[in-house]
């Protein structure tokens, strides 16, 4: 099954979902620094609020709880407000009439002047509960003003008291204890906080804020760059996979072997066509030094790489392991990167055993030809002429009946002349086209008819016979009589390359490529290694009664049916002919139906 490739979500999200989300996130932060701004401003207006309140409370508590006591003036009042005042982040402490004059202050120093912090607007609108303004201190520092009416005693109270020191106007700074003040709505007390400790905790949230932000910033700008640089490499990446794809791809399918090696020698890149020519698994090349898996002729040749130029397409013929020696084409190369420096070695590897068998069959078709163009004519213009010397030698035969020595010369002309006359015929059916009535035939039934028929040779010779069948063989178009023609010849062949007995053994198996596959085996001599690429050419014989036909009739006739001859010989230990057939077209042509 085709695996299925998963997209990872994270590398797939468009560029404009990151900036969306950054600048989502960027408003909820902005948004959410607001509402801390705002919280944290009405946290400190609350908490000043209640605690200036408080203090006023406490003021008005203390001033009242004094007065009552008949025992404290003017002076005592005011150090009570000085004392008040100290507490931390009080900036001032004050008391004023309608018109905004002070009465009381923490510091004594501005009694009886003007309490200039835009008090007509404070004044405007002060009430019984405490109010809150943000101001500015004389000294500048920031400010957090909390003040109401001061009302430290009630009507009746203020009554009972309009005879005490206290209120006399002969007291200190009488002018705020007179007789009746505390009665009336004239009074306005302000406590101003610092402010400053509230506003840098603002300031620090706001340069919170703003790291926060740019960051969030930096990093939707980073991930924008950084999808961009991801999508460029995904798609540079898919890029150079779909070339690898094409590359491995050709490279397997190239009908010529591929090898490549690295600098120390070692197999990195092979493919099918390099495996089936070594005669060796994949797995068995990559990684492996060449020298192990390749001949000495090619090693040699790869050496040579370090001082001459590049090979191209020279033939060399090898021997890969138990193999039969083949002949290859073979180009090299050295390969050198972008600076220079040698990587390794490059070599391309075509077989050419089926370009050299084309070219023998072509060789042996013109020779063919050209023979059988010239022994049609000779085989005309002689059977004639022979026809009258066998006449005139038997009529001498008969003549000298009377004289052996006659007789014996008139006998032997008569069978040179048989025997050349034979040897004609065997030119003509050569020579002529044959014509084949080929149907499908169970090939086991030819061999074992055929076996029959040289069952006297063989045991004249001493030759034990052995015929192996496969019963799954499938059937082949044959025309029998040709056929049996040609698998006497190869028997008789060899019966008479075993002169001492021996072995015929003929066997019919399935084609690993489909057909038929026959072989006749014997156990003579075998064939010369430098007779092999002439045996099946006219008049070519090693013996010295043999026509040399009888093989070239054999091959012309396997041709004919469609087939291949071929043939292995081991000197010492026999020879091997392998016949190869298609499958019957009958077959072939239900199969397609069905």
């Amino acid at each position: 099954m085709p695996q299925i490739k998963r997209k990872h979500i994270g590398l797939s999200l468009p560029p404009w979902m990151i900036i969306g989300t950054t600048v989502i996130l960027l408003v909820i932060v902005v948004v959410m620094a607001v509402s801390n701004y705002n919280r944290e401003k009405g946290y400190m207006a609350d908490i000043l609020l209640e605690k200036g309140a408080a203090l006023i409370k406490a003021f008005e508590a203390g001033t009242r709880t004094g007065m009552m006591s008949m025992s404290w003036g003017g002076g005592q009042v005011q150090q009570l407000l000085e004392e008040i005042a100290r507490q931390p982040d009080i900036l001032y402490l004050a008391v004023t009439d309608a018109k905004g004059r002070i009465l009381a202050h923490n510091d004594a120093a501005r009694i009886e002047k003007s309490f200039s912090m835009a008090f007509e607007k404070a004044a405007s609108r002060p009430a019984r509960s405490a109010q809150w303004r943000l101001t500015t201190a004389p000294d500048g520092t920031p400010a957090f003003e909390v003040y109401r009416y001061f009302k430290p005693f009630s009507a009746d109270e203020c009554r009972m008291m309009q005879n005490s020191a206290c209120c006399g106007p002969e007291n200190h700074r009488g002018a705020w204890c007179a007789p009746g003040r505390y009665a009336t709505n004239d009074q306005i007390i302000f406590i101003g906080f610092d402010r400053t400790h509230f506003i840098e905790a603002r300031q620090e949230d706001l340069r919170n804020t703003a790291i926060i932000s740019s960051i969030l910033v930096m990093l939707g700008f980073a991930g924008f760059i950084t999808m961009f640089v991801t999508q460029n490499y995904r798609a540079t990446r898919r890029r150079l996979q779909d070339t690898s794809a094409v590359a491995e791809e050709v490279i397997a399918n190239l009908p010529v072997g591929l090898l490549v090696m690295d600098y120390t020698g070692r197999v990195i890149l092979e493919n099918t066509a390099a495996a089936s020519i070594t005669g060796r698994p994949t797995m068995d090349i990559r990684g492996k030094p060449a020298a192990r898996i390749l001949p000495d002729t090619l090693i040699r040749l790869i050496d040579t790489l370090q001082t001459e130029a590049p090979v191209i397409e020279r033939e060399v013929k090898c021997r890969f392991g138990d193999q039969e020696p083949v002949s290859l084409s073979v180009s090299a190369a050295r390969i050198v990167n972008a600076d220079g420096v040698f990587i390794g070695s490059l070599m391309i590897l075509r077989d050419l055993t089926e370009i050299k068998d084309l070219q023998q069959a072509v060789q042996r078709q013109e020779k063919l030809a050209a023979i059988g163009g010239l022994a049609a004519g000779i085989a005309h213009e002689i059977r004639n002429p022979l026809s009258s010397v066998k006449g005139m030698a038997t009529y001498f035969k008969n003549r000298f009946s009377d004289d052996p020595e006659a007789g014996e010369a008139a006998s032997v002309m008569v069978s040179e002349t048989d025997r050349l006359n034979r040897v004609i015929s065997e030119l003509l059916e050569f020579a002529r086209p044959s014509e084949i009535n080929a149907r499908p035939t169970d090939i086991n039934t030819v061999l074992a008819h055929a076996i029959r028929l040289i069952k006297a040779d063989a045991d004249e010779h001493h030759i034990r016979l052995r015929l192996i069948t496969d019963d799954d063989l499938p059937p082949a178009d044959i025309d029998g009589d040709r056929f049996i023609q040609c698998l006497l010849n190869l028997y008789l062949n060899g019966i008479q390359a075993m002169e001492t007995g021996g072995e015929l053994t003929v066997k019919s198996q399935p084609a690993k490529e489909g057909g038929v596959d026959i072989q006749v085996a014997d156990t003579g001599p075998g064939i010369s290694e430098k007779h092999l690429n002439q045996i099946f050419d006219p008049y070519f014989t090693t013996k010295s009664t043999g026509t040399g036909l009888g093989l070239a009739i054999v091959h012309k006739i396997v041709e004919n049916h469609g087939g291949r001859i071929s043939v292995k010989n081991d000197p010492g230990e026999g020879t091997v002919f392998t016949i190869r057939l298609p499958e019957s077209r009958a077959k072939n042509s239900n199969e397609d139906q069905q």
